[in-house]
């Protein structure tokens, strides 16, 4: 008789990204290694990574340019707390200029990936991100 298998649960991925049909895609994309939450921008991501009563999530993969709260000020205010600072985070932006890139490395992303992107690509980087 062999043992049961116990299924390990998906890890928690955190989107914030305020193009709809965007969110669509990677949540259909992001759901083949994890458990996807949306966020339409920056301000609903730090609300729901700040409420203790929720689970924080492995990862967030984030736009830069949201309505209400950005993405570098989503990933500055998360460095800021102790509790959220170590949470890995991924930029899927349409901004590419060194500049922008530099500025994302810098405010502590662990990858930084441009608009348009390879699927492939990005999955790559979440699944070495999350470890699996």
């Amino acid at each position: 008789m062999s043992a049961p298998t116990t299924a390990k649960p998906k890890p928690l991925i955190l989107v914030a990204e305020d193009d709809p049909m965007l969110m669509r895609m990677l949540t259909k994309v992001l759901g083949e290694v994890g458990s996807v939450v949306s966020c339409a921008d920056g301000m609903e991501a730090l609300e729901y990574v700040k409420d203790g009563a929720k689970p924080p999530p492995r990862l967030i993969v984030t736009d830069v340019m949201m309505p209400r709260l950005d993405g570098n000020e989503l990933v500055a205010r998360l460095r800021q707390e102790p509790r959220l600072a170590s949470i890995p985070v991924i930029m899927l932006t349409a901004k590419g200029s060194p500049r922008d890139v530099i500025q994302g490395i810098n405010s502590g992303v662990r990858h930084y990936i441009t608009k348009p992107f390879k699927q492939d690509d990005l999955l790559s980087k979440v699944k070495k991100t999350l470890g699996v």
